[in-house]
């Protein structure tokens, strides 16, 4: 049981470290955008292995995957009540303002660097 909380206690602070990187690499000019798209899906990987401690690590990245994907295919929906949500900065940090073909890619990037880390353990 102290090994499920430790574990859980190391993706926390992975979670926090990754959201606090990727919030900095969008107020510096120099790293390019994809960075913090990849650094995002790192994060979503890393709730889900948070919830889900004892799930299958490749389950969980595809699950992870098909999250950040429908996230970023709901972004070619743009009805009013939507777009007024994406405006707002909580919006614009879950949801994305829109579609890019190339956050495809990183979302992949973002969560096989989440395989790696945890494949090191």
């Amino acid at each position: 049981m102290h090994s499920i909380i430790k574990t859980r206690l190391k993706y926390a602070a992975a979670i926090v470290a990754v959201i606090v990187v990727g919030l900095l690499s969008r107020r510096v000019a120099f790293i390019p955008q994809y960075v913090g798209d990849a650094l995002w899906a790192l994060m979503i990987y890393l709730i889900a292995r948070f919830i889900f401690i004892k799930g299958h690590t490749k389950q969980i990245a595809i699950y992870s995957l098909v999250f950040c994907f429908a996230i970023e295919f709901s972004q070619l929906y743009q009805a009013p009540w939507i777009s007024q949500i994406r405006q707002t900065l909580p919006g614009r940090l879950i949801l994305g303002q829109g579609f890019l073909w190339t956050d495809l890619l990183a979302y992949c990037a973002g969560i096989s660097l989440g395989l790696v880390i945890d494949k090191k353990k």
